[in-house]
């Protein structure tokens, strides 16, 4: 199983989000709307794909305070993984990407403030993300690690 784990890290682009957070799952839709092109791979943490990856990468597992990109099987986490992910969505949300003009604390920091506080601003749902049929190609499910 390690070694299809570190194969679908190797393969793919994947982005993991919290799936009962209401601001992630509009994340996850936004990137199922602009990413046409299948660049990247969805997983919800709560998942067992997911928990194995958080896993592998030595994060939480049960605790999650940022979206985390894998790329190339580099991990990037908070601002700098949401300036690394909207530069390769098209326009005109890629100009978002020139918020790597500002220093990466700064940065951060205003993403742990909403990271932080997203379940009291955003909400949260009983239920985890499901991805329909329609939008599964999107999304790395937890059937590619049997």
């Amino acid at each position: 199983m390690q070694n299809q784990l570190e194969q679908l890290i190797q393969t793919h682009n994947i982005i993991l989000f919290d799936g009962v957070c209401v601001l992630c799952s509009a994340w996850a839709n936004f990137m199922i709307q602009h990413d046409p092109q299948y660049q990247f791979k969805l997983v919800s943490v709560q998942s067992k794909l997911g928990q194995q990856l958080l896993s592998t990468y030595q994060l939480p597992t049960d605790h999650f305070e940022t979206m985390v990109l894998l790329e190339q099987g580099q991990l990037y986490t908070e601002s700098t993984a949401f300036l690394r992910i909207i530069q390769r969505v098209g326009f005109p949300y890629s100009i978002l990407k020139y918020g790597k003009v500002i220093p990466k604390v700064v940065r951060d920091f205003a993403y742990r403030r909403i990271a932080l506080n997203r379940y009291w601003l955003f909400g949260q749902t009983e239920q985890c993300y499901v991805a329909t049929a329609d939008v599964q190609q999107h999304f790395l499910s937890d059937e590619l690690l049997t």
